[in-house]
């Protein structure tokens, strides 16, 4: 009996699974066949101005004729081709909504899975059938993600301080290059700002090792030791901070807004005797202030999400930030082999808030940025 049951409990895990995977490849197959559909109809819509709008004039006086000639078989001939005109437009909307609609369950569904999964029990989210509300809400679970073994307060403090200061750091770093590519004249200066350029195909990854050894050689690295050294400490904030000051994509995107700036601005303060750092202070950096803001946030968001280099240098108790020490974490309900999953999401749920809140409030100025950067004149 035990052993049917066991077999039983199988079948309806592996099923499960099997309906997990075929739901995702069918909402894959949904979303590939409105996107097809969706470029057919968008496309149809497209040409079809440039062909009406050389004849529009004269094909409504043609229609104007032929009703006036035909009488009231003209009129319901362009009554029923203004009815074909109105439905094609609205099947166009209801299809880009569809496909819209789509999409954005795709892309919020992984959001609500995780917020309802942060308050259920480990009954219930290990239940063979999951549930799509919780049957009861358990909001302790935020409670032992900050009380358990992760720390979050420490890894949340880190992870402050190493976003903040980088951030503050590579915004100098930044707006004084962006000004010098911008405004400066001196020899090679657009040879040098296609080098620069030209490291953006570079990827990454290829740094890390000579990074690592860099960092290293300058003693950088935490070693465990029963008193640690107040420079023991302190340096490991060093290699999570320093290797990465440097953004050309950043210097590239506030050279290009401050070129939109009339250089007449800049030869008349010359002229009354202002220095370079004084116009920067004044006038480029108030009439950049989108992009900056731009380029805080997203170098905030790097900071706060980088994995990889931190896991690297800084894997200990005293350095690590929150992605390693959220990735690292066992929640392991003590006394069984059981993990706490809705613990582990309701930790999930504390380290997106303040992202998704700075998102939330500052995607305009991401957007106007952007934008802003990418027009001349």
């Amino acid at each position: 009996m035990t052993n049917n049951s066991e077999m039983f409990s199988m079948m309806l895990a592996s099923s499960s699974s099997d309906h997990t995977v075929a739901f995702c490849v069918i909402l894959a197959l949904i979303v590939a066949l409105s996107g097809v559909l969706l470029f057919f109809v968008v496309r149809g819509k497209l040409q079809k101005p440039s062909v009406e709008s050389a004849k529009k004039a004269p094909a409504k006086s043609v229609m104007k004729e032929t009703a006036a000639a035909s009488g009231s078989s003209g009129a319901n001939s362009i009554k029923s081709v203004e009815t074909k005109q109105k439905f094609s437009k609205i099947l166009v909307s209801i299809v880009i909504y569809l496909f819209l609609t789509v999409i954005a369950v795709a892309v919020l569904f992984p959001f609500y899975w995780m917020l309802i999964s942060s308050v259920k029990s480990v009954e219930e989210y290990n239940a063979t059938i999951p549930t799509l509300w919780p049957h009861e809400f358990v909001w302790s679970n935020y409670i032992t993600a900050f009380t358990g073994d992760l720390n979050l307060g420490r890894l949340f403090l880190n992870t402050v301080i190493v976003g903040v200061v980088s951030t503050i750091l590579s915004l100098v770093i930044t707006v004084l290059s962006a000004y010098a590519f911008a405004r400066l004249e001196f020899k090679g200066k657009n040879i040098l700002f296609a080098f620069m350029l030209a490291t953006m195909m570079i990827p990454g990854e290829l740094f890390t090792i000579t990074n690592y050894l860099t960092v290293t050689s300058f003693d950088w690295i935490y070693l465990p030791a029963a008193n640690p050294s107040v420079w023991q400490k302190i340096s490991p904030f060093f290699s999570l901070i320093i290797p990465f000051l440097v953004s050309v994509f950043y210097i590239y995107l506030l050279r290009q807004n401050f070129m939109q700036i009339p250089n007449e601005l800049y030869l008349a303060a010359k002229v009354d005797g202002t220095s370079d750092l004084k116009y920067l202070w004044k006038v480029m950096i108030p009439l950049s202030a989108p992009t900056l803001i731009s380029i805080t946030i997203l170098k905030m968001m790097g900071a706060w999400n980088s994995y990889i280099w931190p896991k690297l240098v800084a894997d200990d108790d005293l350095h690590r930030l929150v992605t390693v020490g959220l990735r690292g974490a066992s929640f392991q309900i003590a006394g069984t082999n059981m993990v706490n999953y809705p613990a582990q999401m309701a930790a999930v749920v504390i380290v997106t808030i303040p992202l998704l809140l700075v998102f939330m409030f500052f995607r305009k100025y991401i957007m106007r940025g952007v934008s802003r950067s990418g027009i001349k004149g």
